[in-house]
């Protein structure tokens, strides 16, 4: 093959990582360098962030060790069939780029991926050596994020676990059949037995109360994976379930959601249009609600119109127009969970709520103060100096708080 410059392989390598979303840097345990010879920090100043085009930020050097790879997936632009520039780093290259980007302020950390080459112990292995140089030859501190390749050895599995802060395998299609289908190389069996493994060592990392010397720490960040949407068929209300599965089995720190988006070349059995990026976040706004507002996926598809969440309002706006009967709350006596449920009231201002009302009865003008918007809150809520009467069984109460004109979503491309 013939030689390509850094640069060059910098440009097919980076751009060939965009399509994966589950790249952020939260919930790592901090590591600075006060006091010590390390570098990099998870936490703090000094970091220039980078924005897609969609206004996502992204503060991580985020790229393939190589875009070869031996699969032939049907919606990877990577795939075996694909006819793109190809690109392969050494592991010194992607050590040589991090620190420099790190010491440029460009990035906080990195979150490397890899098409599957010669095998996926292989692949696994020089994966490894990257987060290895890194922590063990120069100290580094920042974060580490490193893509699984659930084939590989599970001892492979294990030493990644113990360089990065957060490890992923992509379970990519909401629909195991799909997978087999659009993927027969993958095996959904041989993912979720890689996911077992890093719970396992999750929970093995976890100190005992009694225990003098604590383990190994393992994947501090925890671990993540990411659905396409749009690829399959699958309506939200499948996806939001697999995510629930996901959640319960394998003890994930986040579910990424992509909106399908069609390939050069693609395949006749993958969809001819993309998906709208609008169902992409609506199905994260889902996700947050399951994961910090208290409901299941049942609950939140119980508004979906046959099976799909709806694109003009949030999840739980949509929910609460359907269980009206829940509604007005007073914000004065209400339990936490049910104040949770309120259209426009965020974890935040409800603890705020809950925690200003020990000491005075609120009134309207209070909750306005304590939330973003009043508007949404409204019809809602009872207060002090305010009940909304008729508002809330309004038969037009949903075209006088939805987002009028509806916004739009940039586009990727």
């Amino acid at each position: 093959m013939a030689q390509i410059d850094l640069r060059r392989k910098l440009s097919i390598l980076a751009d060939a990582a965009k399509y994966d979303a589950s790249c952020a840097s939260s919930g790592t345990s901090k590591r600075d360098s006060i006091g010590g010879k390390g570098l990099g920090s998870t936490e703090g100043m000094g970091i220039c962030h980078a924005y897609t085009p969609d206004g996502r930020c992204v503060s991580l050097l985020k790229v393939l060790l190589t875009n070869f790879c031996i699969y032939d997936c049907a919606y990877c632009i990577n795939r075996a069939s694909s006819n793109v520039p190809r690109a392969r780093f050494a592991v010194d290259e992607v050590v040589e780029l991090t620190l420099n980007f790190y010491k440029r302020n460009y990035i906080e950390g990195l979150f490397l991926s890899s098409g599957i080459i010669r095998s996926g112990d292989y692949t696994m292995e020089q994966l490894v050596r990257v987060a290895k140089t890194l922590r063990t030859e120069h100290d580094f501190r920042g974060y580490i994020h490193l893509k699984l390749i659930p084939e590989a050895d599970p001892r492979l599995v294990e030493a990644a676990g113990l360089y990065a802060d957060r490890l992923s395998a992509n379970i990519e299609l909401p629909r195991d059949e799909a997978l087999k289908r659009l993927a027969p190389q993958k095996d959904v069996g041989v993912i979720k037995k890689a996911m077992g493994q890093v719970r396992l060592g999750l929970e093995a990392a976890k100190p005992g109360k009694r225990d003098r010397i604590k383990p190994p720490k393992f994947a501090p960040a925890g671990q993540s994976t990411q659905l396409i949407v749009g690829a399959d068929g699958a309506p939200d209300t499948e996806i939001m379930a697999r995510s629930a599965s996901l959640y319960g089995g394998y003890g994930l720190r986040r579910v990424y959601y992509s909106a399908f988006s069609p390939i050069p070349d693609s395949s006749s059995v993958l969809p001819l249009a993309k998906p709208p990026l609008m169902r992409e976040h609506r199905l994260y706004q889902a996700d947050w609600l399951m994961r910090f507002y208290g409901f299941s996926a049942p609950e939140i598809g119980e508004a979906a119109t046959d099976g799909m969440l709806d694109l003009a309002i949030d999840p739980k706006l949509a929910w609460a127009l359907n269980r009206r009967e829940q509604f007005p709350v007073d914000v004065n006596s209400a339990p936490r969970e049910m104040l949770l449920r309120v259209p426009g009231l965020g974890v935040k201002s409800v603890d705020r709520i809950v925690s200003v009302r020990r000491w005075r009865t609120l009134r309207l003008e209070d909750i306005a103060r304590l939330c973003r918007g009043i508007d949404k809150v409204r019809p809602f809520i009872t207060a002090l100096d305010w009940t909304p009467g008729g508002l809330t069984d309004a038969a037009d109460l949903r075209a006088r708080i939805a987002p009028d004109p509806a916004p739009v979503q940039m586009s990727l491309f």
